[in-house]
């Protein structure tokens, strides 16, 4: 084995250990975990579903933070460090903290001299399980990767289970309509265990499975609900109920939703980690994710999201109209080949009077050439113009030298996208027609 000393190094090694990138089943990286003997002694809450995974996760962390327990969180992807995956106590883990766990699961993936393949994500997975087994946690909290019932999480039992929106979404893996995907993602519920579902119109293949293993089923509508004016907000839930609640931290039509979902899980762990109200009030008040419907003050303002696929673009788009007027929006746009672009393209132009297509330093993208000849296809507005660009930077500089102050600049899409506008820093516009 090469001399590998680096959290990079061992990233670019586990890039070539496997033949294929994704390779759907549990049974490989089962028994290296079972090698390992890789175990938790706390709760497990596990998060799937196609949108809302990482608010939900970051709202759970954030309640339960305030009420004083000690939480561990893996999420995927990240935006620029590697490290982001990883959050223990609230605080994103250091990199020399991931070696020693990365070296751990080498040692055990070629135990006795026999070999077993592990693709990057089910590699890091390991990793990262294994340093929040080792960290004396009060509660873990894992974000489902793909799918669900062949997801590398599913290996472990979730003491609760959340699926949130169900949505077209990486077909060629989970299947080709909502009944299919909401198959798998129902794949992480477990006898006996509650079983929480935010989605207002889930798939019936959820709730038919959920008869089926003899979970626990907390439905949105029927056995939890919100209502709310423009000022505050209620939760109702079996034998609970929460009032004059802020609307939480993060932006968007979707968090009240997602926020449901999550004190719906609260609720049905209840015995095991008790919540106050006003660790709820606190949790929901400072929760942060970055790169959801992200508002950076400056001129022109700066949105970011990591919409990208038809579900999420709509719920962006709906956030967008909601922001008011703004003589003219700017969009820096990059997507994987892969993703369903018409409907997302369609449901977002309306609103976007200047296109900057940007190519992304991952050979799953589309390139920036690519879609501006999709965007050309199925354009309808003579006044709209369109660009491409090598990276998202060059992108967001040549919507930052063509916008007003006044204006706003849209960066949506892949995390590539999102992280590539992020990896020196939150940027901080200021439009050249400011200059003295």
């Amino acid at each position: 084995m090469q001399n590998l000393k680096t959290l990079d190094d061992w990233l670019a090694y586990c890039e070539h250990l496997h033949p294929v990138g994704i390779d759907m089943g549990l049974t490989r990286i089962s028994a290296v975990a079972q090698r390992m003997g890789l175990a938790f002694d706390c709760p497990i809450i596990t998060v799937a579903g196609t949108n809302g995974k990482g608010s939900t996760c970051a709202m759970l962390e954030a309640i339960l933070l305030q009420a004083g327990y000690r939480t561990g969180v893996f999420t995927s992807p990240h935006l620029v460090h590697f490290e982001e995956r990883c959050r223990v106590r609230g605080d994103i883990v250091k990199a020399a903290d991931l070696v020693a766990q990365f070296a751990r699961v080498e040692a055990a993936r070629t135990q006795g001299g026999e070999a077993i393949s592990l693709t990057y994500f089910e590699f890091t997975t390991l990793a990262i399980l294994q340093l929040l087994a080792d960290a004396k946690l009060d509660v873990v909290i894992l974000e489902v990767g793909l799918g669900g019932r062949l997801d590398a999480v599913n290996m472990l039992d979730a003491d609760c289970a959340v699926i949130t929106s169900i949505d077209l979404d990486h077909m060629e893996y989970l299947g080709p309509d909502r009944e299919s995907i909401g198959r798998e993602k129902a794949g992480i519920m477990r006898a006996g265990k509650p079983v929480i579902v935010s989605d207002p119109m889930p798939p019936q293949s959820i709730v038919d499975h959920a008869a089926t293993v003899g979970a626990d089923l907390w439905r949105f509508g029927a056995d939890f609900n919100f209502s709310g004016d423009k000022q505050q907000w209620g939760w109702a839930g079996r034998g609970r109920r929460y009032a004059g609640l802020a609307y939480p931290a993060l932006r968007g039509a979707n968090q009240l939703v997602n926020a449901s979902g999550v004190l719906a899980a609260l609720t049905a762990l209840r015995e095991r980690l008790p919540v106050t109200a006003q660790a709820v009030r606190n949790g929901l008040s400072m929760v942060e994710l970055p790169g959801r419907f992200q508002i950076v003050p400056g001129q022109p303002t700066l949105v970011l999201d990591v919409a990208h696929n038809p579900h999420s673009v709509a719920a962006l788009a709906e956030n967008l109209d909601a922001m008011g007027f703004y003589p003219c929006t700017h969009a820096v746009f990059g997507a994987m080949a892969d993703k369903d672009l018409a409907p997302m393209l369609a449901r977002v132009s309306p609103l976007i009077d200047k296109w900057y297509f940007t190519d992304l330093p991952t050979p799953r993208a589309a390139t920036a050439a690519d879609l501006q000849a999709r965007w050309t296809a199925a354009n309808t507005r003579p006044d709209a113009t369109a660009g491409s660009y090598t990276s998202p930077e060059a992108a967001l500089q040549a919507a930052v030298k063509a916008a007003t102050p006044a204006d706003r600049i849209v960066v949506f899409g892949s995390f590539y996208t999102v992280g590539g506008i992020l990896k020196d820093g939150v940027p901080r516009l200021s439009a050249p027609h400011l200059a003295p």
